[in-house]
């Protein structure tokens, strides 16, 4: 295995919802967030220095968390519904069906898990997996002339109970999302 996988492009991104407020037991189903564009992060974190006699002592850092950006295609209901809590009802049948997504003033942004898979150039993949996300900042979307309806959603991820952030995992042949287990 190379010591430096070289992954190009994202093929896909899956959303998994957690059951409970907290954060801490995850649904057994992933929802697709479709046709991704763009999977981005950056890890931070904030410091506290102590200064004295005119120079800087100490530094102690509050702990990492993880900023996020998605971007896809279209309007996927169930994904939004992850992202930003909800509901999502379909009526009518094939052909007069009609789905709503529907948000209240008083529905919370839900916490969820993030994974997104690149394709290595070796013939494998990287996962990138983002742990107790949420958004909480811009989740948006445009309708523009001549182009297509992208939706964007920013926040960060602090660490699920297991104490986890976000791992990257590399495989040497590409490997399917895995639903995951609840209280993983």
């Amino acid at each position: 295995m190379p010591d430096a996988d070289l992954p190009y492009g994202i093929r896909d991104i899956k959303l998994t919802p957690y059951t409970d407020a907290a954060g801490t037991i995850l649904d057994t189903v992933s929802v697709d967030l479709p046709y991704a564009r763009t999977l981005s992060w950056t890890e931070k974190e904030d410091f506290s220095e102590l200064r004295g006699d005119d120079r800087t002592v100490a530094q102690h850092g509050s702990g990492p968390t993880v900023e996020f950006e998605f971007e896809s295609g279209g309007i996927p209901f169930a994904a939004f519904k992850v992202m930003a809590g909800g509901t999502v009802t379909s009526t009518g049948t094939e052909g007069t069906g009609k789905r709503v997504y529907s948000k209240k003033s008083t529905d919370q942004r839900p916490y969820f898990r993030a994974e997104g898979q690149a394709i290595s150039d070796s013939g494998g993949d990287v996962h990138c997996i983002l742990y107790k996300c949420k958004c909480t900042d811009d989740l948006s979307g445009e309708f523009t002339d001549g182009d297509f309806f992208l939706t964007s959603a920013k926040g960060v991820g602090i660490g699920d109970a297991n104490d986890n952030l976000y791992d990257f995992v590399s495989n040497d042949v590409a490997t399917a999302f895995v639903e995951p287990n609840p209280g993983t």
